[in-house]
């Protein structure tokens, strides 16, 4: 039976996806781009005992402003990852890049990345040149996902105007951001109207976990969504803990939060994942949470990767 971790957050970052996003001054909120590859992705792996990891792509994404170009690059970054899983079956699986804010594009690469690829969900940007992913141009979007079920990673992006522009947006942004998109989402229905999604937040959703119950309060301002339906709603989603596993974070994950919701995330290469992850294997769980944390969690969404 595997024991090892399921790693919701790794990202891949190929020689020529990097030079394309370079190329258009784009960069993950101004973090400086780390080395990849795929001998480094293993090696980390295996220093962290992952058995499997779900790749992703990070910000930016692949909105160049261009619709042709980014068709082209989400077509080149899923095809790649799939080649990835299918040379490792057992240790890969991949959240497919979107070309939003291109609907017809989107729809198109959903459809092709999870009839053709065999995608395991899809991975979208918390916001899309600025926009929220509760505003009603991505209804068509959530349709589609939620008539097939689909697996929905959100990751963070920079916010249309960063809090303190001397800092890169991952150290102050990203948090919020995921935040506000999750907040948008619940307040304006759509984990309401699409129960079939299975919605995971990066980086332990922001701070919802801290600051729930003053999120409620939004449905005050917001008929007809009642306060108890946005604390439904924020409770539907699955929060990975990449970044978030530190002595002050977990008290308040594993107070809030459902205790299947919980899950592994690295957030390789960008984060120092292995600070983070000595931090949640010294962190006092019973052997059944850790087992949780660690990978029953994820069988849970993804089925294919649970053991015998």
């Amino acid at each position: 039976m595997p024991s090892g971790r399921i790693d919701i957050h790794h990202h891949l970052i190929p020689s020529w996806y990097r030079e394309a996003f370079e190329r258009h001054g784009k960069s993950a909120g101004g973090w400086p781009t780390p080395d990849w590859s795929r001998e480094s992705s293993l090696a980390i792996m295996d220093e962290l005992a992952i058995d499997t990891a779900l790749l992703s792509a990070s910000a930016p994404g692949v909105n160049f402003g261009d619709r042709a170009e980014s068709r082209s690059m989400a077509r080149r970054v899923n095809e790649y990852a799939a080649e990835m899983v299918k040379d490792k079956p057992d240790r890969y699986g991949f959240f497919a890049v979107l070309p939003l804010p291109d609907m017809d594009g989107a729809l198109e690469e959903v459809a092709f990345a999870l009839d053709e690829l065999r995608s395991d969900g899809v991975g979208i940007l918390s916001n899309i040149d600025g926009r929220y992913l509760g505003d009603p141009e991505f209804e068509p979007l959530w349709q589609e996902l939620d008539r097939r079920g689909a697996v929905v990673f959100i990751h963070p992006e920079a916010p249309p105007m960063r809090m303190l522009e001397e800092l890169p947006s991952p150290l102050l942004d990203f948090p919020f951001d995921t935040t506000r998109t999750a907040v948008h989402m619940v307040a304006h229905g759509v984990m309401e109207r699409y129960p079939d999604i299975t919605v995971i937040l990066a980086h332990a959703g922001g701070f919802i976990p801290f600051a729930s119950e003053r999120f409620a309060i939004a449905a005050r301002f917001n008929p007809p969504v009642t306060e108890d339906g946005m604390r439904a709603g924020m409770k539907r989603f699955y929060l990975d803990l990449a970044l978030s596993s530190s002595p002050t974070s977990m008290p308040s994950l594993l107070t809030y939060a459902d205790p299947t919701h919980l899950v592994y995330g690295s957030d390789y290469p960008f984060a120092p994942s292995r600070e983070f992850a000595d931090m949640l294997d010294a962190y006092p769980l019973d052997s059944d949470q850790r087992t949780a944390l660690r990978r029953r969690n994820a069988e849970r969404i993804l089925p294919r990767f649970a053991g015998p």
